[in-house]
């Protein structure tokens, strides 16, 4: 991994070296160098998100993964918040497009320190080995295990539906400044209340997820978009439509706790969790990527107020389902706890 790992991080030395010599000389040769960038930090990301949580599966025992990705999250947030200044003065500061290669620099000198940590972390050996298999044989096996496994075809069905329930999120900010004529400043109110949200999640949603299990935080979570889409159809002010984002970021911190530490504990083997992962990601990419582009010409065609309504219906159908049709993986007997 950490041969691989270092393709996620280069990208942002290139970044700053086509922000300072191509932008002003080449402006439509920087912008390919970013979206391609883009491209790579996010491909291999993606790639290599399967490997990197087998290693927490392997390190971390369950009971204390909540805790360790909330506790990551909480350290994510404040270092984010205090790089922003840093970012606002470089900005404010010094001339484009030499400010952005600055940023770019600082995102690269993070990044370094992000791989010292990852080679720092002993990886505890596997129990037991999985035989090589070609790309194809292994592709052939996904079919087979989603028939097996009918509790995880009911999870990744419910997922779908709450991906659905969060494509109105988007539209908050937008709807909110428009309905009730508000300053474009309100949208750092939100932003704020949406900080307040997720700070509030990691700090509860951690210690619930490894006490009662992953399962439960999701449908906490899920319950909190529902919440949002409801207020933001029937928010009587502006000042009562902040509970949206306060809501909205409570489902993303039950996101960043459980929604990848669920599917290790759905492998009914440690040496299948990394299938379990790469499926549990890899098949919500489809709706992932066309609930939003539904919901943008839903609120074209019917605006903002159907969308919120489609969004409420998608997430009580997961909601449903997360309650009353699947099981939670940790009480399977499968999941060693300890």
């Amino acid at each position: 991994m950490l041969r691989h790992t270092v393709w996620e991080r280069a990208p942002f030395l290139v970044l700053a070296l086509a922000a300072f010599v191509a932008a002003e000389r080449a402006p439509g040769l920087a912008l390919g160098v970013l979206l391609a960038m883009l491209f790579l930090v996010t491909g291999v990301g993606g790639v290599l998100m399967p490997a990197w949580m087998d290693i927490v599966g392997r390190a971390i025992p369950v009971t204390l993964r909540g805790r360790f990705f909330a506790l990551a999250n909480l350290a994510a947030s404040a270092v984010g918040f205090a790089g922003s200044f840093l970012t606002s003065h470089v900005l404010e500061t010094v001339p484009a497009p030499r400010s952005y290669g600055i940023c770019f620099l600082y995102a690269s000198a993070c990044m370094a320190l992000s791989y010292i940590a990852l080679a720092l972390v002993r990886e505890p050996a596997a129990s037991t080995a999985a035989p090589p298999v070609a790309l194809r044989t292994y592709l052939a096996r996904v079919p087979a295990l989603l028939r097996r496994d009918a509790n995880l075809r009911r999870f990744l069905l419910a997922r779908a539906f709450a991906i659905a329930a969060m494509m109105a999120s988007g539209f908050y900010t937008v709807y909110a400044l428009a309905a009730w004529d508000a300053p474009p400043s309100q949208a750092g109110v939100f932003t704020t209340l949406l900080l307040a949200g997720q700070v509030a999640g990691n700090v509860s949603l951690g210690w619930l997820a490894d006490r009662m299990g992953h399962r439960v935080v999701i449908i906490v979570g899920l319950a909190a978009t529902v919440g949002a889409n409801l207020l933001a159809l029937g928010a009587p002010s502006l000042a009562a439509f902040g509970a949206v984002f306060v809501l909205a970021g409570i489902q993303g911190a039950a996101i960043s706790v459980s929604n990848l530490n669920v599917l290790l504990e759905f492998a009914p083997t440690p040496r299948e969790q990394p299938t379990y992962v790469g499926l549990g990601t890899t098949s919500m990419a489809p709706v992932a990527c066309g609930a939003p582009l539904a919901a943008g010409l839903a609120a074209d065609a019917f605006g903002f107020t159907a969308v919120f309504a489609a969004a409420t219906a998608a997430g009580v159908i997961g909601l449903a389902l997360l309650v009353f049709a699947v099981r939670d993986p940790r009480h399977s007997g499968h999941v060693d706890i300890n």
